[in-house]
């Protein structure tokens, strides 16, 4: 049934790809609510580690599924709409909030991490496995967040 049904194939895979991203979200709330790393450090971790989980995840995906990348995309869309929520003030997270900012100030998700997850989103629906662009814009994502401030 799996193998002969790509969308279902793909639904699965997104599925997995939202457990092992909001997995690695987690802890890395937890690592921000308990302040065992300083928490520019956390932030940049965060940055590093999502990006490249999300990413890696796409060999599971099918290679000529239409709807691959919109399911995969869904992972992202999800976290947009949380980090909107938070940063918007409607849902309180400290943890969220002291792993992705800077200054422990909830309106700062609006911003760089925002445009983060907005970024993904948009390299996988429009690019998708289909060229290098995506690799490279998520890679790059991934590694200049190192070091920027």
């Amino acid at each position: 049934m799996w193998p002969e049904s790509p969308l279902l194939w793909d639904a699965g895979a997104a599925v997995l790809t939202g457990c092992v991203a909001m997995a690695v979200l987690r802890f890395w709330e937890e690592v921000g609510n308990r302040a065992l790393l300083d928490q520019k450090l956390c932030r940049k971790l965060v940055h590093v580690s999502v990006g490249l989980v999300y990413f890696l995840m796409w060999p599971l995906f099918s290679a000529d599924d239409v709807y691959a990348p919109f399911l995969a995309s869904i992972v992202i869309a999800l976290n947009i709409i949380k980090v909107t929520l938070i940063g918007s003030g409607v849902v309180k997270d400290d943890g969220v909030v002291n792993s992705m900012t800077r200054n422990g100030d909830y309106r700062e998700l609006l911003k760089g991490p925002l445009y983060y997850a907005c970024t993904i989103t948009l390299t996988t629906l429009i690019f998708w496995r289909t060229s290098p662009i995506s690799i490279a814009v998520i890679c790059n994502l991934c590694a200049g967040t190192v070091w920027l401030t």
